[in-house]
């Protein structure tokens, strides 16, 4: 409800008390009139008419917008307090945005309290076993006791968090090719959970940005943000940072609803400047890797920012998109397997393997390898190695479903960078539990010397690598079909995790 037409309800209400004054008025008057005799009138004696001179300014009509504004405020605080009463959060929170008076009645304490306490109740018939039943019991005895804006702020958090419970139960889903909730868009746009950029040149002026597209795939959400002059020039950019953002649903059109910001991701650009690695570039952008998964796209002829992009994972996005605080990200609680000292290769078989390649306008490759394994013997430079596709089985080869490029588009421009896509890898161990989770783009190379003599055409290679481990995709390129295969595909998985996850010693 939008604080005009509140306003418009408040001042109903005083029209129709004045309305009831005129009619009790005129009824009176009437009655006075019939009650008295009627007397004959004497004859008028000749008076000479004077006439008044003609107004120059028009009567303001007492009824216009503003002078009702300004009755409305003429009421005493105790009425206007007990029209508010009736008023739900919706309402209220629009009321707070008419002027100053209205923002300090609407956000009364005692209103917000009886609102709280409506809510407790409300739920509590739903649910037999309320969290907050101990708060429900004082809330009517500690109005005066809180700290000005506790029981808004309290009444919010409470709506939240009863919301994010009953949509959490909907990522329970999992889905057997992706290892990952079903689920996950549905539950982030119920729970109105969105995304921001703040960039901060080098002179400490911020600029917050919605994004301008998303798209979402089985395992990932894409964000784009456009630059369109609202971006400082790529040398000029000090920090990056990435806010998810939770908002309350209100029926407040055109205000910003209430919500909290949980830092996602901050970057030091300055720290960042000479290891940005360029992935892909065609005749008006250059794409560079700030880190995994954040890409800056930079016009070649002015070195200003034509476009942000961001791809998050759906491993645990809900959490680390609301849970955290608008100064440290969520942190992660550490998982570890049930100890087992009677495997002597635990911890090196039973994982599950999901890879995806796409860009903004298809699915290039979507592809789940079960079971793959490591021999304890395989183990090499710290690294575990899980091979999914062979390069000597010709049966395992994949064909892709159209070339590897990256399209983009900046306002009235767009372009396509060749040899680039964004990646999604999921790793499941053996109890299904998500172990290694990767959304970033990468970048395809040439490779000078053949992996497969099976294949004449190109060779080609996209090497991932973090500090949790690698991943390597060899194709080739076939001149007669037009279509690029996969011939061999290996995960590489730090030692150090994997003895950190299953407490072992290899």
């Amino acid at each position: 409800m939008s604080p005009l037409i509140v306003h418009k309800k408040l001042t109903s209400l005083v029209a129709q008390g004045r309305n009831v004054t005129r009619r009790h008025h005129g009824d009176r008057t009437r009655k006075l009139c019939r009650s008295r005799p009627v007397q004959r009138m004497a004859e008028p004696k000749a008076v000479v008419s004077k006439m008044r001179p003609a107004r120059t300014w028009k009567r303001a009509d007492k009824w216009s917008r503003a002078s009702t504004v300004n009755s409305v405020e003429r009421l005493p605080s105790e009425i206007l307090m007990k029209i508010l009463s009736y008023l739900d959060a919706a309402a209220l929170f629009s009321m707070s945005h008419i002027n100053k008076l209205f923002y300090q009645l609407a956000n009364n304490d005692a209103l917000w309290n009886k609102i709280y306490t409506a809510g407790l109740i409300k739920r509590k018939k739903r649910e037999p076993i309320c969290a907050d039943e101990p708060l429900l019991k004082t809330a009517a005895t500690e109005v005066q006791d809180r700290a000005a804006g506790y029981w808004r702020r309290r009444h919010f958090t409470s709506v939240a968090a009863y919301e994010m419970n009953k949509w959490k139960s909907n990522l329970r889903p999992i889905s057997l090719h992706t290892g990952m909730p079903s689920q996950t868009e549905r539950v982030l746009s119920n729970l109105h959970v969105s995304w921001e950029l703040t960039v901060s040149d080098q002179s400490g002026r911020q600029c917050t940005l919605e994004p301008s597209r998303s798209q979402f795939c089985e395992t990932c959400v894409t964000l784009w943000w456009s630059g369109g002059g609202g971006l400082p020039n790529y040398g000029q950019i000090s920090t990056l940072q990435l806010h998810g953002v939770r908002r309350i649903a209100l029926n407040c059109p055109g205000l910003k609803k209430p919500g909290w910001r949980c830092l996602m991701a901050k970057l030091d650009m300055e720290a960042l400047a000479e290891s940005a690695q360029v992935i892909g570039q065609d005749r008006l952008v250059e794409l560079r890797l700030l880190q995994p998964g954040i890409i800056v796209g930079v016009w070649r002829d002015s070195s200003s920012v034509a476009f942000v992009m961001v791809t998050l994972h759906f491993h645990r996005l809900l959490e680390r998109s609301s849970q955290g605080s608008s100064v440290c990200p969520y942190v992660e609680p550490i998982f570890r397997s049930p100890f087992d000292d009677i495997d002597p290769e635990y911890g090196l078989h039973g994982y599950q393997l999901h890879v995806a390649l796409y860009n903004s306008a298809c699915t290039i490759m979507s592809r789940s390898f079960p079971q793959i394994f490591c021999r304890r013997t395989q183990i090499s430079d710290g690294l575990i190695q899980l091979p999914a596709i062979s390069s000597t089985i010709i049966s395992q080869h994949t064909r892709l479903s159209s070339r590897i490029n990256l399209p983009w588009s900046c306002e009235a421009l767009q372009g396509t960078v060749k040899n680039c896509c964004i990646m999604s890898l999921t790793l499941l161990d053996e109890f299904k539990t998500p172990f290694w989770c990767v959304g970033s783009p990468v970048s395809m190379e040439r490779e000078k010397t053949p992996v497969s003599y099976d294949y004449d055409g190109k060779h080609f290679l996209i090497h991932y690598c973090d500090s949790d481990g690698q991943l390597k995709m060899k194709l080739v390129w076939m001149k007669e079909q037009k279509q690029l295969f996969v011939i061999s595909l290996v995960a590489y998985v730090s030692v150090c995790k994997v003895n950190r996850h299953f407490n072992r010693n290899y």
